[in-house]
């Protein structure tokens, strides 16, 4: 709950304007800048002080109850969230941060709409009569897509406004500050400088020749990558043409012109030989696909990286026997509140068990944290600890393998 002491230290989001901008950045008004400002420290307040009265509640009112009723404690993550959905104290943290995202996508798409004609401009310029942006209209937007507006964002990250636009791409980079507190840094790349600094540390002297990024939305992840390897040839595919036009012009701006996006389905990557990338990867990008579509995913990775070469990817946490089930029921929010329908059926795989079905040596596997890596300049306090969702923003769990 609220902290009673009156000199805490009040651990505030750094201002919106603070955050970088690149060439198709869009620009935030006074208003628009505040509403973020709020947004960010509210979903530090949701996360720190509001959300541990989530355990005081379960662990003081709601589990002592279901005990009673039952005569046995939850066996899953699924009967705590029935029992916690009943508690007032969680039902007002839930439907706050509920509506933490919906403001967030409210904020940034009228913010981008506003000035739509002007960054599509800027996109055209930057992306114009380039190789690098490779687009294909008879690409489908898989169900597990379109189905859903992926967290609350209208359209996903394939609506737009107008054909040919970059509204969704410009919208879901703007929002993310706000949702992460600026966890990730002033470009929202926090998780592709850990990358990079990650295999810098692991392999030193080894410079892949190609790189694969699968569901690159807007590329934030890919860039430092590219930037710490401008001699590699990198391939980013989306299924979305509006964050890809977007990713492109992005990258462009800020010097990355070692990477190529491709509108692409990675459950079918048929346009790559066999083994011709060195790294293969994903960030944040697996939860987001189906159970049907996961095992083809890391199947056709597998297929096209090289031996000797490494898959990596970039996730929270699965949910193995180690995990509390009240932390299990947490992690889940998103699953049943956030638009988000395959995060609790992913994270309840064992990926281990998946990347050797597709035929890697269980030796060959590994598991390791990365922590996002940010300007201390502009973000002096960047989170240090795993935090409910604001902590997650910025520390994940790698789940990789090196093949044979």
């Amino acid at each position: 709950m609220m902290s009673n002491n009156k000199d805490a230290k009040i651990d505030v989001a750094p201002p919106y304007r603070a955050v970088s901008l690149h060439g198709v950045s869009p620009i935030p008004n006074h208003d628009e800048a505040a509403r973020f400002d709020f947004l960010a420290n509210f979903n530090k307040f949701l996360s720190a002080e509001l959300g541990a009265g989530n355990k005081l509640a379960y662990d003081k009112q709601v589990l002592p109850a279901f005990e009673k009723q039952h005569g046995r404690p939850p066996k899953d993550r699924f009967e705590i969230r029935h029992a916690m959905n009943k508690d007032p104290l969680h039902q007002l943290w839930s439907a706050s941060k509920r509506n933490s995202m919906e403001m967030r996508q409210q904020n940034g798409r009228s913010m981008v709409l506003r000035q739509l004609d002007e960054l599509d401009a800027k996109a055209r310029k930057l992306n114009e009569g380039k190789a690098s942006l490779i687009l294909n209209a008879d690409i489908e937007i898989p169900r597990y897509q379109s189905a859903v507006d992926i967290h609350c964002m209208p359209g996903s990250y394939h609506g737009e406004e107008r054909s040919g636009d970059i509204s969704a791409g410009a919208n879901y980079d703007c929002g993310i500050f706000a949702t992460t507190a600026g966890g990730l840094g002033a470009l929202s790349d926090g998780g592709g400088m850990a990358l990079a600094k990650w295999i810098q540390k692991e392999r030193p002297e080894w410079t892949p020749r190609r790189i694969l990024d699968i569901g690159c939305t807007v590329g934030h992840n890919i860039v430092p990558l590219a930037l710490a390897f401008p001699d590699s040839e990198i391939i980013a595919i989306d299924t979305a043409a509006p964050s890809l036009r977007y990713a492109h012009a992005r990258a462009r701006s800020l010097g990355a012109h070692n990477i190529t996006f491709i509108q692409a389905n990675a459950e079918n990557l048929s346009q790559f030989d066999d083994g011709y990338f060195d790294w293969v990867q994903t960030t944040m990008f697996l939860h987001e696909t189906s159970g049907k579509a996961l095992p083809r995913i890391l199947a056709e990775g597998y297929r096209v990286l090289a031996d000797k070469g490494l898959m990596f990817h970039l996730e929270q946490p699965q949910y193995s026997d180690d995990m509390p089930l009240y932390e299990q029921f947490i992690r889940d929010w998103d699953a049943f509140n956030n638009n988000e329908p395959f995060w609790s059926a992913m994270h309840a795989l064992d990926l281990k068990d998946e990347m050797v079905k597709v035929g890697f040596a269980r030796d060959k596997l590994f598991t390791t944290g990365v922590r996002a890596v940010v300007d201390t300049d502009i973000f002096p306090e960047a989170p240090t600890g795993e935090n409910e969702d604001h902590g997650r923003a910025a520390f994940w769990h790698a789940y990789g393998a090196w093949k044979e």
